[in-house]
């Protein structure tokens, strides 16, 4: 009964953020249609809309850190040495993030956040088949990587696709809608990992991160139509 009820949580979280997903697909038509009597430059472009799209689907992949801990846990780690799982996330996304920053202002930003996408993907994968300890550490700093290639740079897609008399509110509704992303997320983690196990969990998470991985492509792909657009009509 437990069991049951679980899943239709699950599934329910599931619907949601089906739905969730396509209103804020949505948003940028409404956005270019314009609102009357609302100046179109009080509103929020569809770059921004589709960064926040990209931005939310990828929280639905990145669960809480906490089940990092708990797959080491898992796979034999003593409750003592625990905190070092935090210590190596944080040493790999401190170690790239500086550099990650730095090179996006030179080459772009949409290829560093791709690779962060992909880093993450590979990160589910390890921690969803490693079987001793050293995989899981492996998993954890890949972990670390996709943090730091790309928190900053979705922060500054969100800067560079928002109008700058609307920033604050801009960075507010991405980090709103990340926030309730990463609530989502952990709740459906959660659920997958007592009635299904950790590698399901971890392979799911894989999943969302390739979804993202298309919506990026899409958005790349709408970009480069826009920018079409605008050097024909010169």
């Amino acid at each position: 009964m437990v069991k049951k009820r679980m899943g239709s949580n699950i599934s329910n979280w599931l619907v949601w953020s089906a739905i969730s997903i396509s209103l804020i697909t949505h948003l940028p038509r409404w956005q270019n249609w314009g609102i009357r009597g609302v100046p179109r430059d009080a509103l929020l472009g569809r770059a921004y809309w589709w960064t926040v799209l990209v931005g939310g689907v990828l929280t639905l992949a990145r669960f809480s850190e906490a089940f990092l801990i708990l797959r080491a846990k898992d796979i034999g780690l003593s409750l003592t040495l625990v905190p070092m799982v935090l210590v190596v996330v944080n040493i790999a996304y401190a170690a790239v993030s500086y550099p990650a920053g730095r090179l996006s202002d030179r080459i772009g930003r949409h290829g560093l956040l791709m690779s962060g996408f992909v880093v993450l993907i590979v990160a589910d994968l390890v921690l969803a088949t490693a079987t001793n300890l050293w995989g899981v550490m492996v998993g954890v700093m890949f972990w670390g990587l996709h943090m730091g290639l790309t928190h900053g740079i979705l922060a500054a897609l969100v800067a560079d696709t928002s109008p700058e008399r609307l920033r604050g509110t801009a960075f507010g509704v991405f980090n709103l809608i990340s926030g309730v992303g990463l609530l989502m997320a952990s709740i459906i983690a959660g659920g997958l990992w007592d009635w299904y196990g950790a590698p399901v969990t971890f392979y799911s998470g894989a999943v969302f991160a390739a979804i993202a991985v298309l919506g990026f492509l899409v958005l790349r792909w709408r970009s480069s139509n826009v920018d079409l657009s605008r050097s024909a009509g010169k």
